[in-house]
């Protein structure tokens, strides 16, 4: 019928149902807003976006976000990530990792694909893998680009991807 109104529950439903679709069917996002803390691990099949803070493991089957205010105390496992915040544990983002200009990360990266924008500090390992190779790269502060060493040589800097 012509003019009449949707009832809230359907509106809802519809909007959530094309988001989900926009999605490619994983409209999973959880977000751990500003002012919120978790102790423990987080685990979904989805994504994860930290503004607040978390004490634990972070396991997502599609991304993880940590925006500027966010803090990871611990592993992030996750297909995708992008990191804006702060982060002391270990990253493995299986396909693609970006460290933008205000993120602080400590501990140990491993991706097939990394983004490192200017201003992003990190101090820790980076190991890249592609299909059967594997490079592994110590860098001490993005600030200051430092000679790498590999085998006992001297190595040119890490360039960003």
């Amino acid at each position: 019928m012509l003019g009449r109104a949707k009832n809230p529950a359907e509106e809802q439903k519809a909007t959530m149902s094309k988001t989900q679709g926009e999605l490619g069917g994983e409209g999973n996002i959880s977000i751990i807003g500003v002012g919120m803390k978790i102790v423990g691990d987080a685990e979904t099949e989805g994504t994860i976006r930290v503004e607040g803070r978390v004490e634990g493991t972070i396991r997502a089957g599609k991304s993880v976000v940590v925006g500027r205010t966010g803090e990871v105390d611990g592993d992030i496992i996750t297909q995708d990530a992008i990191i804006s915040g702060q982060v002391a544990g270990n990253i493995t983002a299986d396909s693609r990792l970006e460290l933008q200009s205000t993120c602080n990360v400590t501990g140990e990266l491993r991706s097939r694909r990394v983004q490192l924008d200017e201003g992003a500090r990190f101090n820790g390992q980076m190991h890249m893998d592609e299909a059967s190779k594997s490079k592994s790269v110590v860098v001490k502060s993005a600030d200051a680009p430092a000679p790498l060493e590999k085998h006992g040589r001297q190595q040119q800097t890490a360039s960003r991807a």
